[in-house]
């Protein structure tokens, strides 16, 4: 099922001047995958990132799976109508919410979008992509680091390029006809609290949680228990433990499975909103 989200009017709440912790800029490390030495970790893979994004986020959630089935149960709909009105007509069908927690570079975001409009989705569906990302790149740097998938984006990556805002805290809303971006450039713990969605995804990627400790806390596991939707889905490169109990604790069934590349593991799940107060009597998946 999909859901849909109510995203403030007003800008987050801030704590002073914050522009001056605005732009990541001065914190890559130009050769190679680009690597943030503010939590001394990559944005994403230096084997393929593309390839970790898909593996990680899109298959893991089985999005294309589940966009499929949208898509087929539209058609159907379609089939069936009612004083010659369609669903299409009507508008009737929310949209998919994917929320993610660290935006880094953008690379999932328009892997999401390309696997969107490769599914060819009916225009009564449509894509709503929540961010939040505390230290985000100039539109340069973006640009520079996803180049090597410009032919793969085509016609979308230059748009994104294009639109993507200025490096100002708060919510920026960007909408491209049937897919709805919104950037939240601020710190995690102070964005969640404002959101009201019904998330259907959860794209879980921040920074290595021993280097980035705010994207793995127990008050973010809560407001995703809050804002998810039963059945919604999550993933995240990470297999540490605290975040698998944290998980638990708030009500998502978790698994351990292989991880992208040489990586062991990761997790997936999905929310139950079945509360687990003691996931230490749980054997590890």
């Amino acid at each position: 099922m999909t859901g849909s989200s109510i995203i403030p009017d007003r800008p987050l709440q801030q704590g002073g001047d914050k522009r001056a912790k605005m732009g990541a800029d001065n914190d890559l490390i130009p050769m190679g995958a680009p690597r943030s030495t503010h939590f001394n970790d990559v944005y994403f893979s230096a084997q393929d990132g593309l390839a970790e994004t898909e593996y990680v986020f899109l298959k893991s959630n089985r999005l294309e799976e589940r966009w499929r089935d949208l898509a087929y149960r539209s058609d159907e709909d379609t089939e069936d109508t009612e004083d010659g009105v369609n669903n299409e007509q009507k508008g009737m069908s929310p949209p998919f919410v994917i929320a993610e927690t660290g935006f880094g570079t953008g690379l999932n975001f328009l892997a999401a979008w390309d696997l969107w409009r490769r599914i060819n989705m009916p225009s009564s569906h449509s894509l709503h992509f929540i961010s939040v990302e505390k230290y985000p790149l100039s539109r340069d740097k973006i640009y520079e680091y996803l180049s090597p998938w410009h032919d793969r984006f085509e016609g979308i990556f230059p748009e994104f390029i294009e639109r993507y805002p200025s490096l100002i805290p708060g919510f920026h809303r960007i909408d491209f006809g049937g897919v709805q971006l919104t950037l939240i450039f601020d710190d995690v713990l102070a964005a969640l609290p404002q959101l009201q969605a019904g998330v259907d995804c959860w794209f879980l990627d921040g920074f290595k949680p021993s280097e980035n400790p705010d994207m793995w806390s127990e008050s973010v596991f809560e407001h995703m228990a809050r804002l998810s939707r039963t059945g919604a889905s999550f993933a995240t490169f990470t297999a540490a433990g605290f975040v698998r109990r944290g998980l638990q604790v708030q009500g998502f069934d978790v698994s351990k499975v292989k991880g992208f590349g040489t990586k062991r593991d990761m997790l997936t799940g999905l929310y139950t909103g079945d509360k687990d107060t003691d996931p230490m009597k749980r054997s590890e998946s």
